[in-house]
């Protein structure tokens, strides 16, 4: 074996988490006995994933074009959080509640394709779309997600980087003015300053103390924004999660509902098949009948005849005795 191959570490990563240990064992036997100890020693060390990270994963493998959809959809929205553009975050942020719903439902597909996969309805979707949602805020996250490796489900604890916004006044020569200090025109000399205006001094401070104001008036709504965002988006997350488990208690319903169907059905069939039988049996049970009274009949017959006969033959007896 020339060494741990992507394709080796992929097969084993899509293999269902309750068959992984016994993969990864034939796997080491089978690097130690191609002579390659260090490739067996890498692979003893692979961790076996849990259920959810094992779905991600599969999802990484089988599609990793939709996985690339993500990660660079995740990038895009980092990087309108980080430039605090509004139209364009809500506009992305829609985006990855449709792009992470569509990628759950991939998910499902995903298993129900795998002959060892959990039944429907035990399938940890809820820790999926978790995952897949913190890959949208954790880089390390995504590009676990990314490279289908991930060991166990990744929480997700509100979008996007913490933006952290200058607030300070930028000036032409990138440094705020000094208010106390008055301007110098140009040919005055430096031991005797010449004071600027009372006017125009009064009127740079209120233009500089309306900015503030006006600054500390747009985080404070920004700041008011992202309460809103964090508790739309904690609602929104509780509402999908109840979705998925609505959703999954509406498949159990309907499958249970059509194994008693089927159930029905079959009875149904048993029945008629039944009924036939009875029906069968109760004309048979007629044709005993008539057969039955024909014999007896017959056999009335018969022995009226036989007694007839039987008394001819008495008086042919006692007959021919009295002539004697």
């Amino acid at each position: 074996m020339p060494g741990l191959s992507a394709e080796l570490v992929q097969q084993l990563y899509r293999t269902p988490p309750d068959r992984f240990v016994a993969a990864r064992a034939a796997a080491v036997a089978q690097a130690r006995q191609a002579g390659d100890p260090a490739t067996a020693r890498e692979l003893a060390r692979l961790r076996r994933p849990t259920v959810a990270a094992w779905l991600v994963n599969l999802l990484a493998i089988r599609r990793p074009e939709l996985v690339a959809d993500l990660v660079q959809l995740a990038d895009a929205l980092r990087s309108a959080q980080r430039e605090l553009r509004g139209p364009k975050l809500r506009e992305l942020s829609a985006q990855r509640r449709a792009v992470v719903g569509s990628l759950v439902a991939e998910v499902r597909k995903l298993a129900a394709a795998e002959p060892d996969a959990p039944p429907a309805n035990r399938l940890p979707l809820a820790e999926v779309e978790a995952t897949l949602n913190a890959a949208f805020s954790d880089v390390e996250v995504a590009e676990q997600v990314r490279a289908g490796r991930l060991l166990r489900a990744a929480s997700y604890a509100g979008f996007g980087e913490v933006p952290r916004p200058q607030l300070r006044l930028v000036t032409g020569d990138g440094e705020e003015p000094d208010e106390e200090r008055p301007a110098r025109r140009p040919g005055a000399q430096r031991g005797r300053p010449e004071a600027a205006p009372r006017t125009d001094r009064a009127a740079e401070r209120a233009e500089r103390a309306a900015q503030r104001a006006a600054r500390a008036e747009r985080a404070r709504q920004r700041r008011a924004l992202d309460r809103e965002l964090a508790k739309a988006q904690a609602d929104q997350e509780r509402a999908e999660a109840e979705l998925i488990e609505a959703t999954g208690q509406e498949r159990d319903g309907a499958a249970v509902l059509d194994g008693l169907e089927a159930e029905l059905a079959e009875l149904e069939r048993r029945r008629a098949v039944a009924e036939q039988d009875l029906s069968r049996a109760k004309l048979a049970r007629r044709a005993a009948e008539r057969a039955v009274t024909v014999a007896r009949r017959r056999a009335g017959e018969v022995e009226a005849a036989i007694e007839a006969l039987a008394a001819e033959e008495g008086d042919a007896d006692a007959g021919g005795g009295a002539a004697d």
